[in-house]
């Protein structure tokens, strides 16, 4: 009777912590749920070639912030996720726990693309620093920066940086 008791305790504990830990990082519906929950904002970048246009997520919270993009399987070609700050600061971010590669756009106070950093390697510990102090970072999908012709010195617009 004992022996039956804990391992149905046991087990009942295993079943918690599995379903906590994926509701925690997103992992349920292979990591797609965060991303159908979150209001998706526009936000262009003016580049030498024209205005590109993107829907991102705005991680707002400090929990938002340290979750990021990890466990997303896929982001749409318009997608990506904006990291902003009160105020300008040196800000660095890793790669652990995310799947996909990103190009990370390290962004002034007024709007202005400062560096950019090209196809953030998966599951990465290596600290990816914004070489400035910046007021936010966007990430999108990987290799997209080079592909719409973005560079520093582009213009983000939107509410954030009071142009949009």
């Amino acid at each position: 009777m004992r022996a039956a008791f804990l391992a149905a305790a046991l087990l009942a504990v295993t079943a918690l912590c599995g379903c906590r830990g994926g509701a925690e990082n997103g992992q349920e519906s292979g990591g797609t749920a965060q991303a159908e929950a979150a209001e998706l904002l526009p936000l262009s970048i003016r580049t030498a070639a024209g205005v590109r246009n993107f829907r991102v997520e705005v991680a707002r919270t400090e929990a938002e912030q340290a979750r990021g993009l990890m466990y997303r399987t896929s982001l749409p070609d318009d997608g990506g996720m904006l990291f902003p700050s009160a105020q300008p600061e040196p800000k660095s971010f890793w790669m652990k726990n995310t799947v996909i590669p990103l190009d990370m756009i390290f962004i002034a106070a007024d709007g202005t693309i400062r560096s950019i950093h090209a196809n953030a390697v998966p599951h990465s510990t290596e600290t990816i620093p914004s070489q400035f102090p910046v007021r936010a970072v966007l990430e999108i999908n990987g290799g997209s920066a080079k592909l719409l012709g973005i560079k520093p010195g582009d213009k983000v617009l939107h509410s954030i940086f009071g142009n949009a």
